[in-house]
């Protein structure tokens, strides 16, 4: 390991030398050799909408031009989109990059924020990367617990919640009803940081209503799951018009590509892409299930693109679960906290990635089984 620069702040020198997610492409190089099936980053293998790339293709020759700093045309037409002035949105690389630059504005060494033991693991690396202090709560068996989140909030005095509808790495969802009741007991002064990624997969009924202007809260929406664009970097935020205006005094004003504002709007505006991916999905999700019953495991329900399958035994056993499937070649994740670390988690994917996982897991369970 390389010694530490010590030019670094403090702060740096504290921090792990880690990054949330390893990614697939660095695990490939340390087996050296390809993976054959990629069913661990929740990516739609399904792909984006026809227009989406055959609006980059046309584009490609301008690609020695910078973004449209403002992302004027493609904020416009998602305002159209939610029926909102474009002004309470913002558009940025990605739900990550966006998190990224809230915690940044909001977020001062020492500040509390609140999130579940167990959800998404770049929001906390950018709490911590930014000297926050963070909080946890136990989710409500395979849920988060919104009414805990609260409450915890206004003992600790947390500048931010973080709650994740549907939720990952559970797949799990609470409809509309639970969340409005969750924004009204909001403390004073903080702010609610929804992140709603996979809404787009979510039954109806699971989006709520929130006024634009609403100060109690900001939502995360990304075009890297239903919309098939998870290399673009595309996702925005919507929020009341002074914390959105906040953005621009932080964040990289070009730091979109050209061909990622393109391909959104494209995607957008082909809104009968979307039923087809969400058709593919239920029915991954409904084969996923019955592979994990075939194996002796719980699948959980879902609302998002991957299926949680409960391996019935402990953290260990499931990493070993994952080992074995990446030796043979299949890519997948499972939660990193216990008692979730139970669970394998697997992406929706078209069918021959998903026999490929089928025809894996007998061998793995078995694996995984004689090692303990």
């Amino acid at each position: 390991m390389a010694d530490t620069d010590p030019r670094l702040t403090p702060l740096a020198q504290s921090l792990p030398a880690t990054v949330p997610f390893v990614g697939p492409e660095t695990q490939e190089r340390a087996r050296g050799k390809p993976f054959i099936a990629r069913l661990g980053a929740n990516e739609s293998a399904f792909g984006p909408s026809p227009n989406a790339i055959a609006a980059m293709q046309a584009a490609a020759g301008t690609v020695w031009q910078y973004a449209d700093p403002e992302a004027h045309d493609l904020r416009h037409a998602l305002g159209a989109h939610h029926g909102i002035d474009p002004a309470h949105i913002m558009v940025g690389e990605g739900i990550d990059t966006l998190l990224g630059n809230l915690v940044r504005l909001l977020i001062a060494p020492g500040d509390a924020v609140v999130t579940s033991a167990g959800a998404y693991p770049t929001f906390n690396y950018h709490v911590t990367g930014f000297g926050g202090v963070l909080h946890t709560v136990p989710y409500a068996g395979n849920f988060e617990d919104p009414e805990r989140l609260c409450a915890r909030a206004a003992e600790v005095g947390a500048k931010l919640i973080y709650i994740a509808n549907p939720d990952n790495p559970m797949g799990s969802h609470h409809d509309a009803s639970t969340l409005q009741r969750m924004v009204s007991h909001v403390p004073g002064g903080c702010l609610l940081v929804l992140d709603e990624a996979y809404i787009d997969l979510a039954p109806d009924g699971t989006a709520l209503y929130i006024a634009p202007h609403d100060d109690r809260v900001i939502r995360m929406r990304t075009f890297s799951k239903a919309y098939g664009l998870a290399g673009a970097r595309v996702g925005y935020a919507i929020g009341p018009r002074p914390l959105i205006a906040a953005f621009d005094r932080v964040r990289n004003h070009f730091g979109m590509a050209k061909l990622s504002q393109i391909a959104a709007l494209a995607a957008l505006q082909d809104q009968d892409w979307l039923p087809h991916v969400q058709a593919q999905v239920a029915a991954c999700r409904d084969r996923l299930a019955a592979i994990a019953l075939e194996n002796g495991l719980t699948p959980l329900p879902s609302a998002t693109n991957f299926v949680t399958m409960d391996c019935g035994q402990d953290g260990a056993f499931a990493r070993r679960v994952l080992a074995a499937l990446g030796d043979a070649g299949i890519f997948v994740r499972m939660p990193f906290v216990a008692p979730h670390d139970r669970c394998i988690r697997i992406s929706c994917a078209p069918e021959a990635d998903i026999a490929a996982f089928a025809a894996a897991l007998p061998d793995a369970l078995a694996i995984a089984r004689a090692a303990g």
